[in-house]
């Protein structure tokens, strides 16, 4: 494999990481690609079918599967796979891909720390089955004007500058993607820019290490000369210099090593990255400098003499022929201002032979035999899955709890009052649910929303109180004007009694139960009310169903609650 990708490489994408594809998209609308670099994304959490994307002005529709297989099965051009999973997940989605053999030849993996363990058995079985792994920790690689992996280069502004939409030709191999960037910007400033990149990675253990990378570069016909930019700590560059000795690499390189400072330190000094720490001589940035100039690298007095030398090699080839210069191809321009054109309903869709909720047929949900119940249903309307059955009858019992608030709420006196002046029951309901906010019906968005922020940052009940002081706003979901600690709300009891019998766990409540103490140490009718245990149970439902904290804030934010 002389050229890690193409113009007609397809990736599949795991994990449904919105801006890194839109970049990806982006990139390939600016250079002209017939077909969208993304075939695929992996979302197993998602019940939708395809997400929205830009495509230049338009919109188009990717597809989402729930597993790596699957998208694979639909989709058997996509040779890349990018895994965009946490340092939990990442090594199984690796290890799965893998199995799937004659599917990927190149899996990129952004998450760092890895077990190293794991990391070994995850590269090693990556090379014996002949995929080339990029990373753990990197941003990727580029073929300028081919293919890029999500956000490498940066914004598609800073891609244009430093020349990546259309081939160079230097090969640029580093281990960080931000000095990836930098350099992609100083070759394209001295030279004709790059024809193929990689950032391998910052982890002590990355599947395609230097040598892998500068050998296909050197059997690449657009790469006339390398550049290598590595790090203190491990010896990878090493294998380099056997290779340029033994004659397997021919091309030019201009090659440094960053961590010179360290000979200044009188201990040994960590870096950035997980394997930038020298534990040997023979691993310091300075002796694999020197080794590299002794075998005929072009190596820089300092990091700031880069520029000059790649000008030097770069006019040396183009003076003999080697490098030509290049013609600027056309790019396309994306508009700073772009409105999605339809609305798309991911919920209930009647377009086929029957209606479906959230793609589920409604004969197969509505009547009692199918086995859903409304708490089901009410799970696939509003939140796009089906819940588990303690989640499902957790929705119920919030339902019926809170089936007749009472005749003296704002809400219910609006409603009939406006009845009486002889407007029709909708603009009567209307009318009530008008009345829904901070101060009735809005404390469940409120208690979700502020004693979630207490408990995610670690603020002690004390520190709680003092937070809601400060934002000049009473504590929502505390207070009732007749229930107390003596005299309690038996529908709180009731919802107590529940989660402690079905929940898993409720931290949330735990911890607004901890404020509720302080509260009513100086009322006794400051108690959490049955707006603030609905509200916070809600996230506490959520996060044991794995939402993450946008997905949570998203519900809240829309009203989903109160409302």
């Amino acid at each position: 494999m002389s050229r890690l990708f193409t113009k007609d490489t397809q990736a599949i994408f795991w994990n449904n990481n919105r801006s890194a594809i839109q970049r990806m998209l982006d990139y390939d609308y600016t250079i002209n690609r017939v077909t969208p670099s993304i075939a695929a994304i992996v979302a197993p959490t998602s019940s939708a079918k395809f997400e929205k994307f830009f495509y230049g002005n338009d919109e188009i529709m990717i597809p989402l599967y729930k597993s790596t297989p699957e998208a694979a099965q639909e989709h058997p051009n996509a040779d890349v796979l990018l895994n965009f999973g946490s340092f939990r997940t990442a090594y199984d989605v690796v290890m799965e891909a893998i199995e799937l053999e004659g599917q990927f030849k190149t899996i990129m993996v952004t998450a760092e720390g890895i077990p190293e363990r794991r990391a070994r058995t995850m590269n090693q079985t990556a090379r014996d089955k002949g995929v080339t792994v990029i990373g753990p920790a990197t941003v990727g690689g580029i073929a300028p004007g081919a293919f890029k992996i999500a956000n490498i280069g940066g914004t598609i502004e800073n891609i244009i500058n430093s020349k990546l939409t259309r081939c160079g030709s230097c090969g640029l191999v580093t281990r960080s993607g931000g000095l990836f960037n930098e350099m992609s910007n100083i070759i394209s400033i001295n030279a004709d820019g790059i024809a193929e990149g990689v950032a391998i990675g910052g982890d002590r253990f990355v599947g395609s290490v230097f040598i892998d990378n500068l050998l296909r570069m050197q059997s690449n016909p657009d790469v006339k000369y390398m550049i290598l930019l590595g790090e203190v700590g491990g010896t990878e560059e090493y294998k380099v210099i056997e290779a340029v000795k033994s004659g397997k690499i021919t091309k030019p390189i201009i090659a440094w090593c960053i961590g010179t400072i360290a000979k200044h330190f009188e201990s040994g000094v960590q870096f950035g990255h997980a394997g930038a720490s020298a534990n040997a001589h023979r691993e310091t940035a300075e002796a694999k400098n020197k080794a590299m100039s002794e075998a005929g690298f072009y190596v820089p007095d300092s990091f700031n003499d880069i520029p000059s030398i790649i000008k030097k090699v770069y006019d040396d080839l183009l003076s003999k022929g080697v490098i030509r210069q290049i013609v600027e191809p056309e790019i396309k321009e994306i508009s700073k201002t772009r409105k999605a054109r339809n609305f798309i309903c991911t919920i209930s869709d009647d377009r086929g032979e029957e209606a479906t909720y959230c793609g589920i047929p409604i004969s197969k949900v509505a009547t009692p035999e199918t086995g859903y119940s409304l708490g089901d249903v009410m799970s696939l309307l509003w939140f796009k899955r089906r819940y588990p059955k303690w989640a499902v009858e957790f929705i119920e019992t919030v339902l019926k709890t809170v089936a007749d608030h009472g005749p003296a709420v704002s809400g219910a006196l609006n409603a009939k009052v406006t009845a009486r002046a002889g407007k029709d029951v909708v603009s009567s309901l209307i009318a009530g649910l008008l009345t829904i906010g901070p101060r009735f019906g809005g404390a469940i968005d409120g208690a979700a929303k502020y004693f979630k922020y207490g408990h995610d940052n670690n603020l002690t009940p004390k520190e709680f109180l003092a937070y809601m002081k400060k934002q000049g706003i009473p504590i929502p979901g505390i207070g009732h004007r007749i229930k107390s600690v003596r005299n309690p709300d038996l529908r709180i009891v009731g919802l107590k009694k529940y989660v402690s019998e079905k929940f898993p766990s409720s931290p949330i409540l735990n911890y607004a139960l901890e404020v509720e103490k302080l509260t009513t140490s100086k009322k006794d009718n400051l108690i959490l009310n049955v707006d603030g245990t609905i509200g916070v149970l809600m996230v506490d439902m959520w996060k044991e169903l794995e939402y993450d904290d946008d997905e949570i804030a998203t519900f809240i934010d829309a009203g989903a609650l109160e409302h």
